[in-house]
């Protein structure tokens, strides 16, 4: 990021600012948007598109921005990036097609769309930026192969859980140990909430409730912990990790005979999570080192005893740095997080009894729940994809906290995820 910020100065005292198109205009999307405008110098929002543009002006003017233009046709685009006014569409493909859109930055939460709009972004030689952790677990290293094949970057953003652990992942790494566990420090984990009993926390804040309801029902969590795995070769020790309450500081669940050395080891390292833990809203890596030179003086810079060592950023502050996730990669080629393998799924529990016919609501809904379990477990039982469940019809009846199989479902038809899924599990033969 120190690097970041000087070439970003550099660009705007050049006035070659990195031009961003950015697709949705939530939550999320407000602050994307009032973080490039007001704060990130060397930095254009040149497009915003979403399916309601009154949303994407609504932005704006939280941003600041005084001066817009609606447009619909690639000319109209081009003209505003060519004089520095910014574009407002409720054509997302077309956001992508812009002459001089250096990057997309995409922040939905339909998986369907967001995939057929990377697709589209990959055809245009645009780089891609994610906010999409449902999308990139479900079947990121395919998005991956198929922006490497067209020369471009994909990747999922820093400011959200899996960027800000690949992070410290990478800074652990680059100490010279050898990173066993990455985990998320969460404050409730609770299965059976539903858009009901979250209405009231998504009108507070307000977020969207399905939204909301996949963070307290362990699902968001799942998706999040699977991109991380995915992108460091991790696995996980158990169906849905082993969770739980752990009530300390993160420095004392090194000690606290949860994990050990040689287990983990022989996994490959895992991804976890705990409930309650400090510093709250924070993530961790826990790491070991062999070498007894460094031992000592890891115990001299008050590191602790070992074997494990634990190495924690306290915050995830979302949508603040993602205008430094774009310029990496626009102007350093640097992925925060992608996929590398797919070792871990979020597969789809019933959150309640469910009966034949019923349609399945998908993340953050009523019906059922998504926890991790390793890629190789769940592919081999047909076990539905939590990315995939939503409109899936039940043709059996469902018992609450059984996992749902494909052999179970009606798939709905002519879905590009489906299509995704289906290549990238060719690509690995799993």
């Amino acid at each position: 990021m120190i690097i970041v910020d000087s070439a970003l100065q550099k660009h705007a005292a050049e006035g070659r600012p990195v031009k961003v198109a950015m697709i949705g205009a939530g939550a999320i999307g407000r602050g994307v948007a009032g973080q490039i405008v007001t704060r990130t110098p060397g930095m254009e929002l040149a497009v915003i598109a979403n399916r309601t543009p009154e949303n994407a002006v609504r932005a704006l003017e939280l941003s600041g921005v005084s001066q817009w233009k609606n447009i619909s046709t690639l000319a109209a685009l081009n003209e505003c990036l060519a004089k520095g006014i910014t574009a407002v569409t409720d054509d997302l493909f077309l956001a992508c097609e812009g002459d001089g859109v250096d990057i997309i930055v995409e922040v939905l939460s339909d998986v369907e769309l967001a995939s057929k709009v990377a697709l589209h972004a990959f055809s245009c030689g645009k780089d891609y930026l994610t906010m999409n952790a449902e999308m990139d677990a479900t079947f990121g290293l395919e998005l991956r192969a198929r922006a490497d094949e067209a020369g471009v970057i994909y990747s999922v953003s820093d400011g959200d859980q899996p960027g800000v652990e690949m992070n410290l992942w990478r800074q652990v790494k680059s100490l010279g140990m050898e990173p066993l566990v990455c985990g998320n420090i969460k404050g409730l984990q609770d299965c059976r909430r539903n858009p009901t009993t979250q209405e009231g926390f998504a009108k507070t804040w307000n977020q969207g409730v399905k939204m909301v309801t996949s963070f307290a029902d362990g699902t968001k969590i799942s998706f999040e912990q699977a991109c991380v795995a995915n992108a460091t070769g991790m696995c996980v020790s158990q169906r849905g990790m082993l969770g739980g309450d752990f009530r300390g500081h993160i420095d004392e669940l090194c000690h606290s005979g949860r994990y050990d050395v040689d287990e983990l080891r022989a996994l490959g390292g895992v991804v976890d999570y705990v409930v309650g833990a400090s510093p709250a809203a924070g993530v961790f890596v826990l790491a070991t080192h062999d070498d007894d030179f460094h031992r000592f003086n890891l115990k001299l810079y008050k590191m602790g005893e070992g074997p494990l060592y634990a190495f924690y950023a306290h915050t995830h502050l979302c949508y603040f740095d993602v205008p430094v996730s774009a310029a990496r990669i626009v102007l350093f080629r640097d992925t925060v997080i992608a996929a590398k393998e797919h070792k871990v799924d979020v597969v789809t529990l019933a959150k309640t009894d469910l009966k034949a016919g019923t349609v399945l609501d998908g993340i953050g809904g009523y019906h059922s729940y998504g926890t991790c379990e390793n890629a190789s477990v769940a592919v081999s039982a047909g076990l539905l994809p939590m990315g995939l469940s939503e409109g899936c019809r039940l043709l059996r009846d469902i018992s609450c906290d059984e996992a749902i199989r494909y052999a179970d479902v009606e798939v709905p038809a002519g879905r590009i995820v489906d299509d995704l899924r289906a290549a990238m599990l060719r690509r690995i033969a799993l």
